[in-house]
């Protein structure tokens, strides 16, 4: 496809206009005077325009493809996705007058579709999150389309080098701060796109931060770190949303990672239960699976003497999940684990 240079460059402009239009997200201290010598740290990517970490990769996915001459301005996009991308590319797509089209799992939060079709985005659902990727390369081929494939791009479409990629925004914020330099910065995986601009960055600017991985059950990136395996698969998702995949995705780097820990689904309600009480909102799922894995890491370090400052991501907010992870029904059926015991934990921890 020979796509007019003229509109890309059109294209292209009014992405960037759009990115100098809006400010960095917050970086949140955790008020936490019982973890003594341990600071704590959200970046809370729930202020974007699509409110969401997401809004940056759709970003770099469509500056991505328009560079490589995949879309033109009677292109249909199609994404799969479990929602929260999906809303943002939405919201490119309506800026450069493209109809846009979601795979996504029946079970996606009722919200993110309602934010989709508010972006002018078209939902096709599915039984199950596996089937998301054939349909949507069918899709592409029956309308001739472009499949934006977020789970194969996200890795390469960020310049991980820097750029004001989310890695470099964290240690500019972070430079006036008591530990300037984190020695943990704590990620879950849905892509694997973001872990891998992290965890590449760390080591092209030589930082002595690791990167722990954190991942929900239900979830293949676990057991391929540790195996090697990408044969991996599994018939059912993560019930966090937004993270944890059924098969190895490509754009999961393994490589980049100092360590992986999965957190129980009923750790992360649990977390995210706890959290609002802390900041008086509430936040998305994925980011209870991240802070718990920070807590743990925290306790961790108090244990052998050590003192520093831990980072971590808010990722989108907890208005999207009204009707499952903050619906006491929806966990009583999806997550059979009791919350409670985690609850009791997290009050002992940061109470040390």
């Amino acid at each position: 496809m020979c796509v007019d240079r003229n509109w890309i460059n059109q294209a292209i402009g009014k992405i960037e206009s759009d990115f100098q239009r809006s400010a960095d997200t917050h970086l949140i201290k955790l008020d936490l005077p019982h973890l003594a010598g341990i600071d704590i740290y959200l970046k809370d990517e729930s202020t974007h325009p699509t409110g969401s970490l997401k809004h940056r990769l759709a970003r770099s996915l469509f500056l991505y493809a328009l560079s490589n001459g995949w879309i033109g301005p009677e292109t249909t996009v199609i994404e799969s996705s479990s929602g929260s991308t999906a809303v943002s590319e939405a919201y490119f797509a309506r800026l450069l007058g493209l109809r846009f089209i979601a795979v996504m799992p029946k079970s996606t939060a009722t919200k993110k579709i309602e934010q989709i079709q508010f972006y002018g985005g078209e939902a096709h659902l599915v039984d199950r999150s596996d089937q998301i990727y054939a349909e949507s390369h069918r899709l592409a081929q029956e309308l001739n389309g472009h499949y934006m494939d977020q789970f194969t791009y996200a890795e390469r479409a960020t310049d991980w080098r820097g750029n004001n990629n989310i890695a470099d925004s964290i240690f500019c914020q972070m430079s006036r701060e008591p530990h300037p330099i984190p020695s943990w910065i704590v990620m879950s995986a849905g892509t694997g796109g973001t872990s891998a601009t992290i965890g590449r960055f760390l080591r092209y600017q030589k930082h002595s931060t690791q990167l722990c991985v954190v991942d929900p059950e239900n979830s293949v990136f676990h057991d391929y770190y540790k195996t090697g395996n990408t044969e991996l698969t599994l018939d059912s998702g993560s019930k966090i949303e937004g993270i944890g995949r059924p098969r190895v995705e490509p754009s999961f780097i393994p490589g980049v990672i100092d360590q992986m820990h999965t957190i129980p689904d009923a750790a992360s309600v649990a977390t995210i239960q706890w959290l609002e009480k802390i900041l008086g909102r509430k936040v998305g799922p994925s980011t209870g699976t991240n802070l718990f894995g920070v807590l743990n890491i925290a306790e961790e370090m108090i244990k052998r003497g050590e003192t520093g400052s831990i980072v971590t991501l808010i990722c989108d907010s907890g208005d999207r999940y009204l009707d499952c992870h903050y619906n006491p029904e929806w966990i009583a059926q999806n997550i059979p684990e009791p919350t409670a015991p985690y609850f009791e934990r997290l009050k002992a921890i940061t109470q040390l």
